[in-house]
């Protein structure tokens, strides 16, 4: 049986090569299977924190749904072209993915945070770092174009004088660009937890500066749900929203029993979960109130990259409504 990731990587590879991109029309019939895309991430333990204790299942059966599907991505933006494909009906994403997606035409919005903060520059081990001016000539790998760590990395850069143009910058997922620096093939990564825990406890890197630094309190991660669920099926949704609040409380409580949830749902090493937890800098949260800041200011960086790209509005990106009741 194929892991949901390997699952996830398939699809987006096959709507890369399909050529895939255009909007599904709505689907009155209510859905029977609810199809979650995700990213094997400790920003996003919610999400299989609901999976893992029964409550997708379970708290959604009364709505009609009898299926959860999961499909795992190694990033936000092969994520959200399954989800501008139809493939999926709600992902955990980061923020600024889905405002390059709804510009492309994806009828979709984010409905509740999911964390702030959360991602690491790491050195290889034996290169030295005197500041962000020491990256200058350095091979450094991050996500793709348009993910929040390209954005948040680009932005610090230029904030400190650095031309990106310049930089010799690589866009990887999250495996090849651990195997890159612990080979010696990249200098530095900027990347999302667990990822700088991996490189670490193989002694193979250091973490230098953390994403809260370069831009305290900055979104990450959110819960993006279909316009086809918000308009013909707002009650799941609201049910949807509440099961994610309970799974991010729970996170919080009990982080020892929710870095084994992630590890048993990802097969990754149990010791190297809890590093990863105690050593970031992030904070999961469910309230989408306090990312709205830091998007709007995605979606400039965006225009900046893509000059012909629309100016979104916090209501293209936004419905707080769902939180709001769940509240």
């Amino acid at each position: 049986m194929k892991s949901p990731i390997l699952l996830g990587l398939l699809l987006s590879f096959a709507l890369v090569f399909s050529g895939c991109i255009s909007t599904s029309e709505d689907k009155h019939e209510k859905i029977t299977t609810l199809r979650i895309g995700y990213q094997p991430s400790t920003h996003q333990i919610a999400e299989m924190v609901a999976n893992d204790l029964g409550w997708w299942k379970d708290d959604l059966e009364p709505f009609g749904v009898k299926e959860v599907r999961e499909f795992g991505f190694p990033s936000g933006p092969p994520e959200m072209q399954a989800m501008i494909a139809g493939e999926l009906d709600i992902a955990y994403v980061g923020t600024s993915p889905p405002i390059a997606a709804i510009s492309q035409g994806l009828d979709a919005r984010i409905v509740a945070a999911v964390n702030i903060n959360g991602s690491d520059l790491v050195l290889g081990s034996d290169v030295p770092y005197l500041g962000p001016e020491s990256l200058a000539k350095m091979k450094i790998s991050t996500f793709p174009p348009g993910s929040i760590q390209d954005i948040i990395l680009s932005k610090w850069l230029a904030e400190n004088g650095i031309n990106v143009s310049n930089l010799n910058i690589t866009a990887m997922g999250p495996g090849d660009a651990i195997s890159a620096i612990m080979s010696g093939k990249v200098d530095a990564a900027f990347l999302p937890h667990p990822s700088p825990a991996i490189i670490e406890m193989a002694d193979k890197g250091r973490s230098e500066v953390a994403s809260g630094e370069m831009w305290p309190g900055h979104a990450c991660c959110s819960l993006v749900v279909s316009g086809n669920l918000i308009r013909n099926q707002p009650d799941l949704v609201e049910q949807i929203v509440k099961i994610h609040i309970k799974a991010t409380e729970y996170v919080n409580t009990h982080p020892a029993e929710a870095a084994r949830i992630y590890a048993n749902h990802t097969g990754q090493d149990l010791k190297m979960v809890r590093y990863s937890i105690k050593t970031w800098d992030g904070k999961w949260i469910s309230d989408p109130h306090l990312q709205i800041p830091s998007t709007l200011e995605y979606i400039q960086c965006y225009r900046q990259q893509n000059h012909e790209a629309q100016m979104l509005t916090e209501e293209d990106i936004f419905d707080t409504s769902f939180y709001d009741r769940a509240e």
